[in-house]
């Protein structure tokens, strides 16, 4: 999930309009279906708005209210519109909404979740949830204070695969679990860059941004990787290390490898690029002392290797993160993606920020293919699967554009 449109800051009268008195997640279920409204409708939006209908047919959701800064067109939503305003709060207010889909840019989630916790309203938030783990921390408090629930939008935490791994690995299918590594080898063109103002910032209008490949585009492997390993909660991290670089004329990282040092004794590494050579499906391998599991998270797949056994491969369902939500609220099932189950996550984006802004390559190091109008580095894709397959940094695979890794406490 990495294009984001919809109000680029949130509007004034979202602080100043009077909030409703909170509500509070009590054993009360809420009726179905459950009014909704969605801010950020564009981009990554448009698939909120179709898994909102996908919802909607089955009668537990009802699409009452879309906040943009420009509205939609009939044309452009593709039939009826509901109530549609740049005021967030506004619109909760005038809708009576129960849940709020917030698929914005990363600088306003924050405000925009606190807008909706104050009038009760409960939230399904895209990831990555806040740019610094300081807002993290005010949107996570601020919404466990108002007593609504809250879902950050990890959809491969919805995977059945994720339980079933965990439940192989407790099991000892795989022997002891050593570490966890990620890896993705994707490719975005110039205009991907370009598709908003904050695309490919750190920084913008004196706000954190912190739009780099890590943190936005391929975060599922990373927040995947940490899942996997047990390592959820931000008090679960002892130590990060960082190698962000950049070969696109940008100020985020768009090849960059992190490693996370955690309570469990266990290191989580992931190395991911945007300038692939030939780019595949990202996944994350499971390390044991007798085998391993690669998955797939974004087909729900899994293989299992190890020894004395034959290769034997998996495919799981999923179960949607807004169906998740509603349920919650409907009959008490468990969120499957609460806020503090993102801290480590959050820890690793905190890292980054703090971290130098990512050097940019050499031009030797990276060259334009002119047909699809995107630069690839050469020999990154190696890199990335030995880094996962390893849980090696860059810099310890002998990448020679490779900058001195920065250390996190």
């Amino acid at each position: 999930m990495t294009s984001k449109t919809g109000p680029t800051t949130a509007p004034a009268s979202v602080a100043t309009t009077a909030p409703a008195p909170a509500a509070t997640t009590a054993p009360v279920p809420v009726p179905l279906p459950v009014p909704v409204v969605l801010a950020g409708a564009r981009g990554h939006g448009r698939w909120h708005v179709e898994n909102i209908r996908r919802l909607q047919d089955k009668g537990l959701v009802r699409l009452v209210g879309i906040c943009e800064l420009t509205p939609l067109t009939e044309e452009e939503f593709g039939g009826e519109l509901p109530a549609q305003s740049p005021d967030f709060g506004e619109l909760l207010d005038a809708t009576d909404a129960r849940v709020a889909v917030v698929c914005t840019p990363i600088p306003t989630h924050t405000d925009l979740a606190l807008a909706a916790a104050k009038r009760g309203v409960h939230l399904l938030l895209e990831k990555p949830p806040a740019p610094s783990y300081a807002e993290f921390r005010r949107m996570a408090d601020g919404v466990a204070a108002a007593g609504v629930a809250c879902q950050i939008g990890f959809q491969s935490l919805g995977s059945h695969a994720v339980p079933a791994i965990r439940k192989l690995i407790a099991e000892g299918a795989i022997g002891t679990l050593t570490g966890v590594g990620g890896a993705g080898a994707w490719a975005r063109d110039e205009a991907y860059y370009r598709r908003a103002p904050w695309a490919g910032k750190r920084r913008l209008n004196g706000v954190d941004v912190i739009d780099g490949a890590l943190t936005n585009p391929l975060a599922h492997a990373v927040a995947t990787a940490l899942a996997l390993n047990g390592t959820t909660r931000a008090e679960d991290v002892t130590r990060i290390e960082t190698e962000l670089v950049r070969a696109n004329d940008i100020e985020s990282d768009d090849t960059s490898c992190v490693r996370v040092t955690t309570v469990q004794g266990r290191p989580v590494t992931v190395a991911v690029t945007l300038c692939a050579e030939h780019p595949g499906e990202p996944y994350v391998l499971v390390h044991g002392s007798e085998g391993r599991i690669t998955y797939w998270y974004k087909q729900d797949r899994a293989l299992l290797q190890r020894a004395g056994h034959g290769p034997e491969e998996f495919e799981y369902g999923s179960t949607d993160l807004l169906e998740n939500l509603v349920a919650h609220l409907a009959d008490g099932e468990a969120l499957l993606v609460e806020p503090d189950a993102t801290g480590a996550f959050m820890k690793v984006v905190e890292a980054i920020r703090e971290a130098p802004d990512p050097a940019q390559l050499p031009t030797d190091a990276w060259h334009l293919i002119p047909t699809e109008n995107r630069r690839v580095v050469p020999g990154i894709d190696a890199l990335v699967t030995a880094a996962a397959d390893t849980l090696a940094l860059y810099s310890e695979l002998g990448a020679p554009w490779a900058p001195p890794k920065e250390v996190s406490p």
